[in-house]
């Protein structure tokens, strides 16, 4: 059985792949000479695949993985596990901000009896918008799933045992984010603080749209809380549509017609726009619904080098 894998999804990576297997050598040979290295090109514009053909040509121990499209960091990270073999895991990403040189801590604190290793950042090397929209969405992840493990210092970079893979590996959701799959799945874990060094080369893939419905998979994936609230809002308008009914009637008899367009027409928008809100957070868990029922495979695979 192969010691450590270390698997990484490469997306528009072509001038990165090369000093990330060079680093990812280095530090994981100080540890034991079996080992592999899965990159996982998730459909990169880019001559991301070239770069990893190069690589296992000089390294059998580099194992390439072509996805027939580009599906997702996440799915990009469950197909390495799938090919995965090692006795312990590292996923990490490949823009050199998850400095190989952690692969040592992370094995060791595992080998203290942990099977969950995360990595929390001491200081997150990204810009401004997204370190904030990063904290605003773990603070409404935590409430919304009533999970307080959520912590935005926490990423990708992080080991597990064969029995975390093989575990995380029966999880078939269509809707997946990696480290909520993981708070699943429970198991023994721990962290080690590490720094986050800055981005080799390039900029992050992930926009403003790509983070809201990142946002909103992860949310919606994981609680129906959402729902909850809303027949809560519901309720609260009904007590509220009681109250205002009964004011004024009571007016109506002690002085008479009053004059209410105003109110009365703010009151239908509000009321109706709430609706609509909630009619939409129905529809965004039936959506779900209908793509999980599918059971179509999680992604494809176009091409495998050394596996």
């Amino acid at each position: 059985m192969i010691e450590i894998s270390i698997i990484s999804p490469v997306y528009k990576a072509a001038n990165i792949v090369d000093k990330l297997v060079e680093e990812i050598v280095k530090s994981v040979s100080e540890i034991t000479s079996n080992y592999e290295i899965i990159l996982v090109e998730d459909g990169s514009p880019d001559s991301s695949w070239e770069k990893i053909e190069e690589n296992c040509k000089k390294n059998s121990k580099v194992k390439g993985v072509k996805l027939s499209r580009n599906f997702g960091q996440h799915f990009a990270i469950t197909a390495g596990l799938n090919e995965s073999k090692g006795e312990y895991v590292i996923v990490m990403d490949c823009d050199l901000q998850d400095n190989p040189k952690y692969i040592i801590d992370l094995v060791n604190k595992a080998k203290s009896g942990f099977d969950i290793v995360y990595t929390s950042k001491l200081e997150r090397k990204h810009s401004v918008f997204k370190n904030v929209t990063s904290m605003f969405f773990f603070k409404i992840f935590n409430y919304l799933t009533e999970n307080q493990t959520g912590n935005s210092s926490i990423g990708a970079y992080s080991l597990l045992t064969r029995k975390v893979v093989d575990a995380f590996c029966r999880i078939n959701d269509t809707h997946r984010h990696y480290l909520m799959i993981l708070r699943i799945l429970g198991f023994a874990s721990t962290q080690i603080p590490i720094i986050h060094d800055k981005r080799f080369e390039g900029k992050s893939s992930y926009n403003l749209s790509k983070l809201i419905n990142h946002a909103l998979d992860g949310i919606t994936s994981q609680s129906d809380k959402l729902l909850r609230i809303s027949i809560s809002v519901g309720f609260l308008f009904c007590i509220i549509s009681i109250a205002t009914a009964i004011y004024t009637v009571a007016k109506y008899l002690i002085i008479g017609a009053l004059p209410g367009y105003t109110s009365l027409t703010s009151l239908i928008s509000l009321s109706t726009g709430l609706i609509l809100l909630s009619i939409g957070v129905v529809g965004m868990y039936i959506g779900k619904i209908f793509e999980q029922v599918k059971n179509r495979p999680l992604y494809f695979i176009d091409k495998k080098l050394n596996i």
